[in-house]
């Protein structure tokens, strides 16, 4: 469902240690996926998405609204007992660096990028036990792995991180066309970092 009355507002750059908190339960983060993928959603929806119990999810929902993540979207609500919720922002953005200098800080940056990173891995690898369902037009060259070994300065590793990030950004900003023709929900991501062979 698609609340285009109260929709999300902009971008919000997260450099609170206790809001990105937050974000360091996979299940938070997954919640967070669904209300930005499928829209506002009440707990007992979210709850079946998720085939999580309904307290689990409400408690989770609590902690994301407590650290204005999410939102009541109560001009949804058919009756006073219905609550639904809604992302409070279209994009979430934070760099590690703005966490240094704070031991707490910095576990807490660590964490979050860990619980996304493993996220997104996880992802992949059910797209790979699924892969065999789809029709062949999904299973021929729409999902990609790439990699390439760079030598770079940090500016140009984040000229490269800033290409990436636009060319995904693109894509997450268009509208969808309304032609009628079938979608899936696709995620894309990237990762360009120090390594050695």
């Amino acid at each position: 469902m698609d609340d285009s009355t109260h929709p999300p507002r902009g971008s919000r750059s997260i450099d609170d240690s206790r809001v990105l908190a937050a974000l360091t339960h996979p299940l938070r983060r997954r919640l967070i996926d669904l209300l930005k993928v499928d829209g506002p959603a009440t707990v007992g929806q979210l709850a079946g998405r998720t085939g999580q119990a309904v307290g689990n999810v409400s408690h989770h929902l609590k902690v994301l609204a407590e650290s204005t993540l999410i939102e009541e979207a109560p001009e949804l609500a058919r009756d006073r007992r219905e609550r639904w919720w809604r992302l409070a922002d279209r994009e979430l953005a934070w760099a590690r660096a703005d966490f240094d200098g704070d031991p707490v800080s910095e576990a807490v940056a660590d964490a979050a990028g860990s619980i996304l990173l493993e996220r997104q891995v996880e992802l992949v690898r059910a797209w790979a036990l699924r892969r065999s369902g789809y029709p062949a037009a999904w299973q021929d060259g729409c999902a990609i792995s790439t990699q390439s070994w760079l030598r770079l300065t940090p500016e140009e590793a984040r000229e490269l991180a800033a290409d990436l990030h636009a060319v995904i950004q693109k894509w997450a900003d268009r509208p969808v066309p309304e032609d009628g023709r079938a979608r899936e929900t696709v995620l894309a991501f990237s990762h360009a970092v120090p390594a050695q062979p």
